[in-house]
């Protein structure tokens, strides 16, 4: 089969309170650094300010919730062609014989990929605060992995 001939995706999570959390505290932070920018003019403080100047600090309001932003994108994907893990920055395809498991460990904020030679993937996208909605993520992704991944062989004795 072609790339095009394969099925969607069977799974796919994103993270449901960190989105909510992210897009209020970019609001919260663009609307804050629009009132300072039109207060700069306002009040004699013995700078004089431009409307350069108010442009620049609420274009650095806007850079900061674009940073705040990023924390909408994780997401993860499963299904017959692998794992589709997308973090902050980047987006990561792992065919389904490289993936040992999805474990969430202990004291972690979020789930992680387990990889050959203890390596691993961190999965944004299932996060503690989600709580039961992380718990059946977790759930329908170690259906999907026994699904597709190969059979753990045993070493012959």
């Amino acid at each position: 089969m072609t790339e095009k001939q394969l099925p969607d995706w069977e799974l796919e999570v994103k993270p449901r309170r960190v989105k909510i959390v992210a897009w209020l505290l970019a609001i919260m932070i663009v609307v804050v650094f629009g009132v300072l920018a039109g207060l700069l003019r306002i009040t004699d403080t013995g700078v004089y300010f431009r409307v350069w100047d108010q442009l620049a600090v609420a274009f650095i309001g806007v850079l900061i919730a674009m940073a705040f932003l990023l924390f909408t994108r994780p997401r993860l994907r499963a299904g017959a062609r692998g794992v589709s893990v997308r973090n902050l920055f980047g987006d990561k395809l792992v065919e389904w014989d490289l993936v040992e498991a999805l474990t969430f460990p202990e004291g972690a904020a979020w789930a992680r990929l387990e990889l050959p030679d203890e390596e691993y993937a961190p999965v944004l996208a299932i996060q503690i605060y989600d709580r039961g909605r992380a718990v059946d993520a977790v759930r329908d992704f170690r259906a999907i992995h026994a699904k597709y991944a190969p059979a753990a062989v045993e070493p012959q004795v």
